[in-house]
């Protein structure tokens, strides 16, 4: 079986994705759709499209089979629902949503319509998650009873001329998107590997000092001025899982911008910038080959011009030891793999999903617990770090 596909967005990343959907054997025909005629155009040039929408509604009203989001983060929730009322299947780039509202009305959406739904979480197959996740399923760790997942990007790497692409003259308003509204690398990396949810938050944010119109109150469409955030979540199973969100650190997020740790009460594992243990109670293990990922293209590659020097590594990076090529399609040998080799493992899920009717492992109800607790936290540091109970809306239905 094969489908056909409309990618929404057809910028930085899109533009990627709709190449990767291009060469799997599971899609038919790929489309691009931009509020910019001009990018979705040299989306279908660069990558061999099979044509272009002229808008969002046009695409809805088309036999096109999926859709897949890649617009500005606080748009997702609204674009999905719409979506799958079309009766299309939805690969949605993160955040879910921004809301809890948006969150519930996905998931009926989905629970209605029996279409695929899945979050494009990279952190899901971030190495790191990957190696944790084993070792959780073999039960290595013991109790996991403490985890961090961390988002380490600093603005000053990238995150303004990445801004300023998407956002036009007036990108300073959405520069200043809440961190805490944009926590799935962060969480969805930790619960990836150990499945759980959230249910209750403390969460600080810092104030940002900076002063140069970025996370200004005064400019900010989110009337958002932390830059920085740290919450504490109380978990499912009586365990903790803290989250940093920071946008102003002193560290070279082009290299690890997630990253994670796990305690258990036999084993736990640690990262670093560029380290990474395994340590139990008689001996530390250096296991950062393991998860290392080596790069698939050259950062001076022609397609990546509109992308600034310092986000490009998101773009390139390859497989790690850790991950399973075997099960991808032979036709991804060589192209693009960015955020640590995750990208070619979503799109395989999503078109693997769709063709066979069976939920992607970032599904609605995982997709929910990996975006509702930041939304959350963003609220408890908005009341001065109150704890604030999450709700959760369940497993997915086994159908």
């Amino acid at each position: 079986m094969t489908f056909s596909i409309g990618v929404v967005g057809a910028g930085q990343f899109g533009s990627q994705f709709a190449h990767l959907f291009k060469l799997h054997p599971g899609v038919s025909a790929v489309y691009a759709v931009d509020e910019l005629p001009e990018r979705a155009a040299a989306a279908q040039e660069r990558w061999g499209l099979d044509g272009v929408k002229g808008s969002f509604e046009e695409l809805l009203e088309s036999d096109v089979d999926a859709v897949a989001i890649f617009t500005q983060r606080w748009t997702h929730g609204p674009l999905v629902e719409r979506a799958l009322r079309a009766g299309k299947h939805v690969y949605s780039a993160v955040p879910m949503a921004i809301s809890e509202e948006e969150i519930a009305r996905i998931i009926e959406a989905v629970r209605e319509t029996k279409l695929v739904y899945a979050m494009g979480e990279t952190s899901y197959y971030n190495p790191a998650t990957v190696f944790a996740r084993e070792q959780h399923a073999a039960g290595k760790f013991g109790r996991i009873f403490y985890t961090e997942g961390d988002y380490v990007h600093d603005m000053d790497l990238g995150f303004y001329e990445a801004y300023q692409y998407s956002g036009g003259e007036r990108w300073k308003e959405t520069a200043s998107y809440p961190p805490m509204l944009y926590p799935t690398h962060a969480i969805g990396g930790v619960l990836g590997a150990v499945p759980g949810h959230a249910v209750s938050v403390s969460c600080i944010g810092v104030k940002d000092q900076r002063g140069d119109g970025v996370f200004d109150k005064e400019v900010s469409m989110f009337a958002n001025d932390f830059s920085n955030a740290t919450a504490l979540f109380e978990m499912n199973d009586g365990g903790a899982m803290r989250t940093n969100e920071m946008r102003r650190v002193g560290y070279p997020s082009h290299i690890r911008e997630s990253r994670f740790r796990f305690f258990g009460t036999d084993a736990s594992f640690e990262q670093l910038a560029t380290t990474t243990v395994w340590q139990d109670k008689s001996s530390v293990q250096d296991v950062s080959e393991q998860v290392e990922t080596k790069p698939t293209m050259s950062a001076d590659d022609p397609s990546l011009a509109d992308v600034a020097p310092e986000l490009r590594d998101a773009f390139i990076s390859g497989l790690a030891p850790v991950h399973d090529q075997s099960r991808l399609p032979q036709e991804f040998l060589g192209a693009p793999n960015g955020h640590e080799g995750s990208h070619q493992f979503l799109v395989d899920d999503f078109v693997t999903a769709v063709n066979n009717r069976t939920l992607p492992p970032v599904n609605a109800w995982v997709a929910a617990r990996f975006t509702l607790p930041g939304i959350v936290a963003h609220e408890s540091a908005l009341r001065g770090g109150e704890r604030l109970p999450i709700r959760d809306f369940g497993d997915a239905p086994v159908e």
